[in-house]
């Protein structure tokens, strides 16, 4: 996928975050995308800081936990656009406790979010996929391939999609889908309530997993990479 203007990359979890660095990264490419969020308000707020016509951005409410809502979502796009060449499952969210504390809702939410959610996301594209000879990426975490205190849910969530992704990964080569997931580090974002600020300059930035996207799809179609770590180069001393 060498050159990536005119083709149609599908995000969720666009609005803000690691999914709005990537959209921003890939519209400077020339590419059209459609973000969503589980607030249309959002998604278009959103929409309209990143394109000034609209006519490459398409915002879309969704919730990523309910496969009818990714498979309406990714029709949407299809329609407006024609295809999707790419689909970037980043839509997740964490909470962090003891097993003696976290809350039967609270491991509900996470799976339904971070594993089912991106199952259902990459169950609603394979079609358009096959179609374009597609990329699929997901954004997984660090915290796929390392445990730790209070990240039971979180933990298993992250551990679970990398291991989807890499299966996901075999059963699609085989229609010229190529798939990979993305394990980032710490990265300034809004992630669990907390507001990107100045003390965040030594994390993994947005724009920078954005970069990373593009680098990828613009691989020489023959190697892929199936799965990435990524970290910030020079965290804090403790």
């Amino acid at each position: 996928m060498n050159s990536l203007a005119g083709k149609t990359a599908y995000i969720t979890g666009g609005t803000k975050g690691i999914g709005y660095g990537i959209a921003k990264a890939l519209l400077d490419k020339g590419m059209n995308v459609a973000i969503t969020g589980r607030s249309l308000q959002a998604a278009e707020k959103a929409a309209a800081t990143l394109s000034t016509d609209g006519s490459t951005v398409l915002a879309l409410e969704s919730d990523v936990s309910l496969l009818a809502s990714e498979q309406k979502a990714m029709a949407a796009a299809v329609e407006k656009f024609g295809q999707v060449d790419v689909v970037i499952a980043n839509a997740g969210i964490g909470h962090f406790a003891s097993i003696e504390n976290i809350s039967e809702e609270q491991w509900k939410e996470t799976i339904d979010t971070n594993l089912t959610g991106v199952f259902n996301t990459v169950k609603a594209g394979i079609e358009p996929l096959k179609k374009t000879q597609g990329y699929i990426i997901t954004i997984a975490s660090l915290a796929g391939a390392n445990f730790f205190e209070n990240g039971s849910a979180y933990n298993a969530s992250k551990f679970g999609l990398v291991g989807f992704t890499q299966a996901v990964m075999l059963d699609l080569r085989k229609y010229g889908i190529k798939v990979t997931t993305i394990m980032p580090g710490s990265v300034a974002t809004y992630f669990n309530n907390h507001t990107p600020n100045n003390a965040d300059a030594w994390k993994i930035q947005p724009e920078d997993i954005g970069e990373l996207v593009v680098d990828v799809l613009q691989l020489n179609p023959r190697t892929l990479p199936s799965k990435i770590e990524v970290r910030p180069s020079m965290p804090p001393v403790k």
